[in-house]
């Protein structure tokens, strides 16, 4: 029901975060630990509840009529017990990050949970999800740090502005689906051409902000060999997706850009070494 492998596209930012707040702090085994178990639990949980509330529409969706909800394998009381289990993970991990992280938990997890009912009324449903997942670099942060800064700040820009634009591109599968069931997205509103021209208007911006977390850190120049590196695997994931063939969206946006995660964090993680 959930890849775990799935956690690629938030947890190397949260890492990130982590990272960059190494330069104003010092990060302890336990708190690395901690950070992983959050992001896997919050993720996982957030993803489970998504099936709970998408169970009827994707028993609909012939692209998600074989999921295991729709399919009987299994119960909602047993996704459930999922969900509320990585869901007290998630909360009892912050907890041991410190108390504003603690605090913030709940907040995080209500965002995350509550981006599963965005399409029913909005086509910035993508938006939604990006500032669910803009959420890791930021809690990355505080886990290190305990404080607010600029830097993950606009990190967290960045990332929602990368989740958004694959977002758009990966909805551009369900349009006719989406028209039908009078659910909303980018697509469905847009048509797709427009959709995949936004896609890669959203990417622009994402890597505009990631030079910015570079400017802002003072990262060493080892940081913009990385960000070269991502701006070649979007070029290239958006020239595998045409508006008449959307036949590589799985290898294009979920493969390409679990890449350019950890290939920022490893950026980001040498960078800040480097610099030591």
């Amino acid at each position: 029901m959930v890849r775990f492998s799935h956690s690629v596209f938030a947890l190397p930012f949260a890492l990130s975060g982590a990272a960059l707040a190494t330069t104003v702090s010092t990060i302890r085994p336990a708190q690395a630990a901690w950070i992983v178990v959050a992001m896997v639990g919050a993720r996982n949980a957030a993803m489970g509840f998504n099936r709970l509330a998408d169970h009827a529409i994707d028993g609909r969706n012939p692209r998600t009529a074989g999921r295991e909800l729709p399919q009987g394998r299994l119960s909602r009381r047993t996704v459930w017990a999922f969900t509320a289990a990585l869901s007290v993970l998630f909360i009892v991990a912050a907890v041991q990050l410190g108390p504003l992280c603690g605090r913030l938990a709940p907040v995080a997890l209500a965002i995350a949970f509550g981006y599963s009912y965005t399409k029913r009324f909005t086509w910035a449903s993508h938006a939604f999800l990006g500032l669910a997942l803009a959420i890791a670099p930021v809690g990355g942060w505080l886990a290190v740090a305990g404080s607010f800064a600029w830097t993950p700040v606009v990190l967290g820009i960045a990332v929602s502005l990368w989740v958004a634009g694959f977002d758009v591109v990966y909805a551009c599968q369900d349009t006719a689906f989406d028209r039908r069931a009078g659910l909303h997205s980018v697509p469905e509103r847009f048509g797709v051409p427009a959709a995949l021209a936004i896609a890669r208007g959203l990417h622009g911006a994402a890597l505009v902000a990631l030079a910015a977390v570079g400017w802002l850190g003072q990262l060493h120049p080892v940081y913009w060999v990385g960000w070269a590196a991502i701006v070649g695997v979007l070029a290239w994931a958006h020239r595998l997706v045409r508006p008449d063939d959307l036949s590589r969206v799985g290898v294009a946006f979920l493969s390409l850009n679990g890449v350019v995660a950890v290939l920022y964090f490893g950026a980001v993680l040498v960078a800040v070494l480097a610099a030591r």
